[in-house]
Order: structure tokens, then C-alpha cells, then sequence
């Protein structure tokens, strides 16, 4: 599988959870499916779901503020509501809603002409339509599945609704958005509920690049996908190869009235640097109003990490992943040529910075945002035995509020000493 190369360059996505859910302030699709209300409550939202305030462009504009690179919008979510005007089924918002239009394409326009790739999201299951609840899958992976919104109690399956439902609106549907806006990414999600060969992924995967030969397809495709995607936690141990982390500022995915606990820009800041220093891509997701505005805390939030990253781009963008934990107490990240080597340091160092394990002579070590020059002094070592020393560096005068980062030019390509030491 080729990674178009925008994908790991990008660094920054913003996810946007937006659906007839933001209405009520309730769970998307899950509060239904746990029965905390009714299928019949939860539709009703359609009726209140105006979009009057939507503005793509502002979003956009807020996005690139941000430092983001792309973004992903729901189109369509696990309770089978189209934002677009979908000719699969007759449950989307330009028909059934007083928003009365279609609200993705506006949402692509606005990204491509604010330089932005545009991603979208569709969840494979469909706890809405008939033919949708008619298999089982061979083994249940995840035992509270065996809901009726998703399958059939065993022995009352029927296939044939099942291939009428992957022919006519999972296909179909996908055939639509490829057709209609031309997504740079296809965000999979819900396929949990289905074996690969009842989804039929592989079909799937070809069928889509034979229509768009360069969508990027997430990991959500049972195999079939282009890259990892982690949820609400930088993991301890990053996949090797492509991966993103998709992670909330509040606790909630679409916009609850009641989800206050929103993350600081710190916190954002270091689970963005720690998701790039391991190599991935932060998908950070806010949910918009009914109305289509996004709450002033999420905006403040953005625009904050954005900040520090245009502060620090140097070390953001068209970087590698860093240094194995271990050489330093915190995220490192490498320039492209790898003879740049970036230090993230979250809290004010006290005295020094120190680097284990680097073989390279260090040239120069600067501050980013500042440009303020730094000495350094090699301690220790057994160079007979090619183990160097611990590389020592002054502290900074004045330290990012958020975090500090570290450029320090090397004699050539990084290389790195991982052995046990001399005895």
C-alpha cells in the first residue's frame, strides 16, 4: 500500500463531529443504541437541526489558524444521517431537516479554497436502515454488538437484504461522495459489526481507487486500510509504520452543553508534539453547534495550539519521528536531511538539557522562537568502545510557555548508540 506523501507531512487534522446529535447535546447514534432514549426521540432532532449559522469558511479559516492541514467531516455517522442529499436513502439533513441542503459540499469547497485536503468520514454501519440489521458475523469480537440496531437475534438472518444494503447504500454512498467531492481521505468507521468478507474490504479498497486512485483510506477497513488510527491516547508504543491519533478537547465527540472539561492548550500541546515525535498525525475533533457555530472554547483552543506551532513550525512540518524515549526526557523530532535534531521540553529546564546516546558532534543549538544561541559540553563517554557521552546543554534564558523547543544542528545524519554500555 503507497501513503500519499501529504499524509505524514501534514501533522495536524481537525475532526468535526457534526450531526442532528448537537440539537439535544446527545451522544451520537451510541444514545440511541444503549437505549438511553428512543430511536423515535433521537430522530426528532432532525426537526430542530437548522445549520443557520454555518459558515465552512470561517471553519476553514479557523482550521488554518490552527496549523491543520486537513480536516474530516462526519457525513455521515452510525445512525445513517447524511449531511449530503444522499439518492440511497431518504434520511439526510437537505430532506428531512429545516437545514434543507447539502452541507458537504460547501464543507469541501471552503478547505480546497483555503488550501486545505479535505477528508471525510462515513460510518460503515447503519443502525437506521432496514436491510442493514440482517447478518451476523462469524464471531462476535465485541459481545455488546448483539444489538437489533446492528444484527438479527441467530437464525433470523436474511443475505439477501444484506447484499441489497452493501449494493445500494454502503457502495452507493461511497460512490457518492468519491463522485460528488473528490475527498483527498475516506474516514472509516464501524466495522466492527461485520466479518472482512461479509463487508467485502478488499472489493471495497479496489473499488475506491479505481475511482479516485489517490484517497487515502484509514485504518478502519478490517485490513484494508492505509494507516493506524489510535483513539484518545498517544500510545505508549507507536505503530511502525503511518498512523494518526484522532483525540477530543472536551470528553465528548459532537457538541454536549454539559462537556465543560475542556483540555488546556499545554495539554494539547504535548499530546501534539508526542503524537509527532512518534510519528503520527493529531486529528483533533471539536463538535459545532446545531446551528453550525464552534464554541468559542474550542476556537480558543485551537487558535492557542496554533500559536506554537507556528512558533516552532520549523520543527512540525516535513519532520520525522524522533528519538526512541530514553535519549531525552520528552518528544524529539528530525528534519528531513535527519541533521536536525528537535528537542521538545514541556516544563523550564533547570541548569541543562541532556541528550544520551548521540554519536553525531552537535554544531550549533539554538532556541526556536526566540533564535537565542545555547553552549553544550560533552560528559563521560568510552570513545575507544564508540559509546559516547552525554551531551549537556545550557539552559535557556527565556522558555516557551507551553514547550520549548531545542534545534540542534549535527556534522551529518544522526546516528545513534543503543547499546548496554561498556563494562
Amino acid at each position: 500500500m503507497t501513503m500519499q506523501p501529504w499524509f505524514p507531512e501534514a501533522k495536524l487534522g481537525i475532526f468535526v463531529h457534526w450531526g442532528i446529535y448537537a440539537v439535544d447535546g446527545v451522544p451520537e447514534s451510541w444514545s440511541f443504541f444503549g437505549g438511553d432514549l428512543s430511536r423515535d426521540t433521537y430522530m426528532k432532532q432532525l426537526k430542530g437541526f437548522t445549520a443557520s449559522r454555518y459558515r465552512p469558511e470561517d471553519w476553514a479559516r479557523l482550521f488554518v489558524r490552527a496549523g491543520a492541514k486537513y480536516a474530516v467531516l462526519t457525513t455521515k455517522h452510525h445512525d445513517g444521517v447524511a449531511l449530503w442529499d444522499t439518492a440511497r436513502t431518504d434520511l439526510s439533513v437537505a430532506t428531512r431537516s429545516p437545514a434543507a441542503r447539502d452541507l458537504v459540499g460547501p464543507f469541501t469547497e471552503a478547505l480546497r479554497h483555503h488550501g486545505l485536503r479535505v477528508g471525510l468520514y462515513f460510518s460503515h454501519s447503519d443502525w437506521s436502515h432496514p436491510d442493514y440489521p440482517t447478518v451476523r458475523p462469524s464471531v462476535l469480537q465485541r459481545p455488546w454488538v448483539d444489538n437489533r440496531f446492528a444484527m438479527p437475534a441467530p437464525g433470523q438472518e436474511e443475505p439477501e437484504r444484506w447484499e441489497r444494503f452493501l449494493a445500494q447504500v454502503h457502495r452507493g454512498q461511497i460512490r457518492e461522495l468519491l463522485s460528488r467531492y473528490r475527498p483527498d481521505l475516506l474516514w472509516f468507521d464501524g466495522a466492527w459489526e461485520r466479518d472482512e468478507r461479509q463487508w467485502r474490504m478488499k472489493e471495497l479498497r479496489e473499488e475506491i481507487l479505481k475511482l479516485r486512485p489517490r484517497t487515502v483510506l484509514n485504518g478502519r477497513m478490517l485490513g484494508h486500510g492505509d494507516y493506524a488510527t489510535p483513539e484518545l491516547g498517544v500510545p505508549i508504543l507507536p505503530p511502525e509504520g503511518p498512523w494518526e491519533l484522532c483525540y477530543t478537547i472536551g470528553d465528548a465527540w459532537g457538541h454536549q452543553p454539559g462537556d465543560t472539561a475542556h483540555k488546556s492548550v499545554p495539554e494539547l500541546v504535548r499530546v501534539f508534539a508526542e503524537t509527532i515525535g512518534h510519528g503520527g498525525n493529531l486529528l483533533l475533533n471539536t463538535g459545532p453547534r446545531e446551528d453550525g457555530t464552534i464554541q468559542p472554547d474550542h476556537a480558543e483552543r485551537l487558535e492557542g495550539l496554533g500559536q506554537w506551532i507556528r512558533r516552532n513550525q520549523e520543527a512540525v512540518y516535513s519532520t520525522d519521528r524522533g528519538m526512541p524515549y530514553g535519549h531525552h526526557y520528552g518528544p524529539s523530532m528530525l528534519a528531513g536531511d535527519r541533521r536536525t535534531l528537535f528537542l521538545v521540553c514541556f516544563d523550564p529546564p533547570r541548569g541543562f538539557v541532556e541528550v544520551r546516546g548521540l554519536r553525531n558532534t552537535v554544531r550549533k543549538i539554538s532556541v526556536l522562537g526566540t533564535g537565542e544561541e545555547l553552549s553544550h559540553r560533552v560528559v563521560g563517554g568510552f570513545p575507544s568502545h564508540r559509546i559516547p557521552g552525554v551531551v549537556r546543554i545550557d539552559a535557556p534564558t527565556l522558555c516557551d510557555p507551553q514547550a520549548t523547543v531545542l534545534a540542534l544542528e549535527l556534522d551529518g545524519e544522526i546516528e545513534l548508540y543503543r547499546g548496554q554500555g561498556a563494562g
